[in-house]
């Protein structure tokens, strides 16, 4: 179930046309599920018996339930470097990753006109957005929708990765003060700015929007 109200589903509904409008143009499909539940069942629908799958690091993922879908499923063969036995096999685990049928992760924000933003520290999760996969399925919660490039890359900056910081245990400045440092850390999780303005090969990048506040 949603944790907004009925109003701010109702809005959520309004934007989420607008940008599934704006993603077509841009090569990308889009999709609305007014909770997590609904989410869960479309990506299902979106990695076929057979599948070869992957994700990168994502609470969002884990927050809809689809994380704990896809770990349940045997029918398909799931790429998951948590289950890795050393540093050797995780690396390899990204390699594969990047030749999967699906891959999942979330976005750090999007716009209004369905252009996509994403910072990453080691660059797997952005590598496969831009190519590998035969599909890249991008889940995100209605509080990551951002007017402008400028204010995803802020609210990255402002809000995302002080709170990675913090989950994943980092030293970096933000994750000890809660604000961007703009740091050169040996862990800074910035080190790769993405703006996804189209998908050169058409349909290849679906975006599940979803009616409620995940992720960071």
């Amino acid at each position: 179930m949603s944790h907004v109200s009925e109003i701010m589903q109702k809005n959520y509904e309004h934007q989420a046309e607008t940008i599934i409008k704006a993603l077509e143009k841009r090569n990308m499909r889009g999709y609305y599920c007014a909770d997590c539940a609904a989410a869960v069942e479309l990506a299902k629908t979106l990695t076929p018996a057979g599948s070869t799958v992957s994700f990168g690091g994502s609470m969002t993922l884990s927050e809809t339930g689809i994380m704990d879908m896809l770990k349940s499923r045997t029918d398909i063969t799931l790429l998951d470097r948590s289950q890795a036995k050393d540093a050797a096999e995780i690396k390899q685990i990204y390699h594969d990753a990047l030749s999967s049928d699906v891959y999942f992760m979330s976005s750090n924000a999007i716009t209004k006109d369905g252009e996509l933003i994403n910072i990453d520290g080691n660059g797997n999760r952005v590598a496969a957005l831009i190519y590998g996969p035969e599909h890249v399925v991008l889940v995100v919660g209605m509080n990551k929708i951002v007017s402008t490039v400028d204010d995803g890359i802020r609210r990255v900056h402002d809000i995302a990765a002080s709170a990675n910081g913090v989950r994943l245990g980092k030293s970096t400045p933000c994750a000890v003060t809660g604000f961007c440092h703009d740091c050169l850390s040996p862990e800074c999780m910035c080190s790769h700015t993405v703006i996804t303005r189209r998908s050169y090969t058409a349909d290849r990048i679906h975006v599940i929007l979803v009616g409620d506040t995940l992720g960071y």
